[in-house]
């Protein structure tokens, strides 16, 4: 089955068809040819017996007249035909003309005596068709004989027998051998084209087959695949252009594959989010910070919408432009145009650009650049609150001092008293001037690190105390009641600055009785606890004041940030450096200070201080 759907097989098949019909329709018009040119063999016997009987007469008259004998014999030599004479006594003697190159054939060659028997009762006798029963002569399926009687001198008895006989040249014999002919030829043809075919097969389907089996090769990836060239035929030009072809392939997949290395390494090495997307909305490719982003964004979404869900049917849920990213695909695909926009979620912001993705004009897909700019955002926004808020702190006290010194210019106090008052609010603000310049300045030296701290060891029960009898008087002004908590066990700072660390303390009880009412209560604790593995000490003041909101505590410890204003009580309101100043002092003592408040419960500040701090 397989030879037969080669191409040396399919060729095989037509040449054994071309020979087969050029063989049949020889043969018809052969037959035919046969048929019009050849006597059937029951018509030769009838001729050469009505021959034989006419030569037989003829002898028996004219036997001794040598002319006439002559013309008998050149007419039967014309006609093919030679005669026998047989005696009566079954003795072959020689005709009265001669026999030629047939004389070596003998009577019974052609017939038995019993047939030359019937043929002396008088009765033409037929070798072809004998009716004695016993086997035929030799020839006779090569001649064609009849056996006549032919009588003496005197036309008074039968002396003998006249055989005529003649090369058989019948219809049926002849296109028995044309048909014997037909089938050795057909035969000598089939096993010939056979072994062409198979001698193709070496020189054709082999090569074709190699060339199939290193094209499925190359398909597999094995782009160093090559063909032998064994020939330099149409065969071997196709081998020489398949390999030329795998050569260019080979340097082809190279090519794209270095540059697809060199496309990934650029997206992997981004700290920009890459997302191709297709028309549908799938996730085509990211790199990392891309991935991450989808995933997180999808589970949100998720979350939200899938909720009762279990983990593992979250997780099958296919990766499809994130809900924030909706309205910006849609408007590029329907658009196609390029976009960008600011992306708010959840507490983070992105920047974010879209561009369509074109195959032929049409727009296949959309890559989106994705950046985190939520520090940026942050900084920017801190950065108008610090002008704000510092334009706010420099204006009251300088139209203070610019109203009330042009009062004393302008001598409108009538009285010491009152240009005393005057020069008291000039002086007042004044410090609180100085009060946050100082601050500034403190806070600057912080952030460059060129902060000094004179580190010595700090018992922190006694600090604690004495901060509590610091600000005890103060808060009993304002209504409020201050506890203080401390453990029996001694808690010790190895290396701390007490002035610093007072500082600190000092800013948050300020800032506690601000925004404390009257009648509650402020809180100064201290505690042993572990911190990054090591002893430390917790340090927390709890009031019971207003609160802050949840979206002001990211931003509470930033230079200048205040959160609600109405929680501040006037004239008596901070500079908005304290919280940043306190941030900083524990930080360069290693340690952590953390806020827990609710709008209207109040505020915890927890510092937490390594014993060993450096």
């Amino acid at each position: 089955m397989f030879i037969l759907k080669s191409v040396v097989g399919k060729l095989w098949i037509t040449i054994i068809g071309l020979v087969v019909v050029v063989l049949l329709t020889l043969s018809l018009f052969l037959f035919r040819y046969i048929e019009t040119s050849f006597p059937k063999s029951k018509d030769q016997a009838e001729t050469l017996t009505r021959l034989a009987v006419k030569v037989a007469n003829e002898i028996s008259l004219h036997k001794e007249e040598q002319r006439y004998l002559q013309v008998v014999n050149e007419l039967l030599s014309a006609q093919g035909a030679s005669i026998l004479m047989v005696t009566a006594n079954f003795e072959q003697i020689d005709p009265p003309f001669g026999q030629a190159q047939d004389k070596t054939f003998r009577y019974t060659d052609f017939f038995t005596k019993a047939d030359l028997q019937k043929a002396l009762s008088g009765q033409p006798v037929d070798n072809r068709n004998t009716s004695s029963g016993l086997p035929r002569a030799p020839l006779s399926n090569q001649y064609t004989a009849v056996a006549v009687p032919y009588m003496n001198e005197g036309q008074t008895q039968t002396a003998g027998v006249l055989i005529m006989y003649q090369l058989t040249q019948s219809a049926e014999e002849t296109q028995a051998y044309v048909k014997k002919l037909f089938v050795v030829v057909g035969v000598a043809g089939f096993l010939m084209t056979t072994f062409f075919a198979f001698f193709l097969l070496t020189k054709i389907t082999q090569p074709l087959l190699q060339l199939k089996k290193a094209a499925d090769l190359i398909s597999r990836g094995e782009y160093d695949t090559r063909v032998p060239i064994t020939s330099s035929d149409e065969l071997g030009e196709l081998g020489k252009t398949f390999n030329h072809m795998g050569q260019k392939l080979s340097d082809t997949i190279k090519a794209l594959s270095h540059e697809k290395e060199h496309l990934a390494s650029v997206l992997r090495s981004m700290g920009d989010a890459v997302i191709t997307f297709d028309a549908d909305g799938k996730v085509i490719l990211t790199n990392p910070p891309g991935d991450k982003v989808v995933r997180d964004w999808n589970e949100i979404h998720w979350t939200d919408d899938w909720s009762g869900q279990d983990e593992r049917q979250m997780l099958q849920k296919p990766e499809t432009v994130p809900e924030p990213l909706q309205p910006l695909f849609q408007g590029v695909i329907s658009e196609a145009k390029e976009m960008t926009a600011k992306l708010h979620v959840q507490s983070e912001v992105w920047s974010v650009v879209m561009a369509p993705l074109y195959s032929h004009e049409i727009v296949r897909g959309v890559v989106a650049v994705m950046r985190d700019v939520t520090e940026e955002f942050r900084l920017d926004k801190l950065r108008k609150d610090f002008v704000a808020n510092v334009s706010h702190e420099l204006r009251t006290p300088l139209s203070m001092l610019q109203g009330y010194s042009e009062a004393l210019i302008d001598d409108i106090a009538a009285t010491p008293e009152e240009r005393k008052d005057l020069a008291q609010v000039i002086h007042d603000e004044s410090l609180r001037m100085g009060r946050l310049v100082k601050d500034l300045l403190d806070l600057a030296k912080m952030e460059t690190g060129n902060m000094e701290l004179n580190l010595r060891e700090l018992e922190v029960n006694t600090f604690i105390k004495r901060i509590h009898r610091k600000f005890a008087g103060l808060s009993k002004e304002h209504g409020i009641t201050m506890t203080c908590i401390l453990p029996e066990e001694e808690l010790v700072l190895y290396q701390a600055d007490e002035d610093r660390m007072e500082q600190v303390l000092t800013n948050l009880l300020d800032n506690a009785i601000r925004h404390t009412p009257s009648q509650s209560l402020i809180q100064l604790s201290g505690a042993r606890t572990r911190y990054k593995g090591e002893d430390a000490v917790l340090i927390e003041v709890v009031d019971q004041g207003y609160g802050i909101p949840a979206e002001d505590l990211p931003y509470i410890f930033e230079r200048f940030y205040k959160a609600d204003k109405a929680r501040t009580r006037g004239a008596t309101g901070g500079t908005g450096l304290g919280l940043s100043i306190v941030k900083n002092i524990i930080e360069a003592h290693e340690g952590n200070v953390h806020v827990k408040s609710q709008p209207g419960q109040g505020t915890t500040f927890s510092i937490t201080l390594p014993c060993k701090a450096v």
